[in-house]
This record gives structure tokens, sequence and C-alpha cells, in this order.
């Protein structure tokens, strides 16, 4: 099981508004680039707008960024999209057999590491901004 790729399609929205923000990008032309539906992209585009990541005005094509590119964590877009609730990365089966030593202790036993795990991971995307991620695609493409 992943992630939700709604995570990935935000990162993607808000890197290619910067690529585009001299013109619209509107709901199709970011559709386009994911290579997927554009009402998938007008559903996240709403989730980044409640979090004041992007603007949106009705009935004008085109969205932009609502904060400096190096304000915009990779942590905020996961928030963001609603990937996972706070500590609930990780899934614990519930219910296991309490007769059991292992059933009885495992996820007493588990969880802190999961939750460490997940803090860890998201201590990661704090440090990386859409900044980030516009330089390393603009290097990429000036290799080639």
């Amino acid at each position: 099981m992943s992630i939700s790729s709604r995570f990935a399609v935000g990162i993607h929205i808000l890197t290619l508004i910067e690529f585009n923000k001299d013109k619209a990008s509107s709901s199709e032309f970011l559709a386009e680039s994911v290579n997927t539906n554009p009402v998938l992209i007008r559903r996240i585009i709403g989730m980044l707008k409640k979090a004041g990541l992007v603007e949106v005005r009705p009935g004008i094509a085109g969205t932009k960024l609502a904060r400096k590119l190096s304000e915009i964590t990779l942590l905020d877009v996961y928030k963001a999209v609603n990937v996972v609730q706070d500590n609930e990365l990780f899934s614990v089966h519930e219910n296991p057999n309490p007769k059991c030593p292992v059933g009885r202790n495992i996820q007493d036993t588990i969880i802190p590491v999961l939750s460490t795990a997940q803090s860890a991971m998201e201590k990661v995307l704090g440090n990386v901004t859409i900044e980030d991620i516009v330089k390393d695609i603009v290097e990429k493409e000036n290799v080639t």
C-alpha cells in the first residue's frame, strides 16, 4: 500500500504553476501535464486552496501560488491533500488476540516505533520546498 497519489499530484500542480506563472494554469492545462482528468485536478486544487497554498478566482481560468516557492514545503502539501491524519500513516490491526503474548503486546510495542518513523518522514518533508523541486527540475532540463 502506498501514500495517496494526491500528494505527488499536489507537488506536480504547484511546480507546474510556477513553470507556467506568466500564463493561465487552468485545470485542463494542469491535467494534461499530470495526464489525468481535470475534475481530479480541481479537487486537489480545492484542497491546496483551503490550505492557503494557491489562489483561485471564480470565473477566471487559472491558479496562482498564494505564497513564495520558498515558503511552501512538501509537508504543507502532504497535509493539504489529506494523505493521512496525524499519527495515522501506519495502520495497526485492531483486536489482536489478548490470549497470545504477541497479540496482547504488539500494538504497544510497534505504535511508538511507527509514530517515530512518521515524525522522521514529516521532518524530511518539512525541509524540502517547492522551490527546491523547481530548481531540481530546471537543472535536469538544462542537462539535456
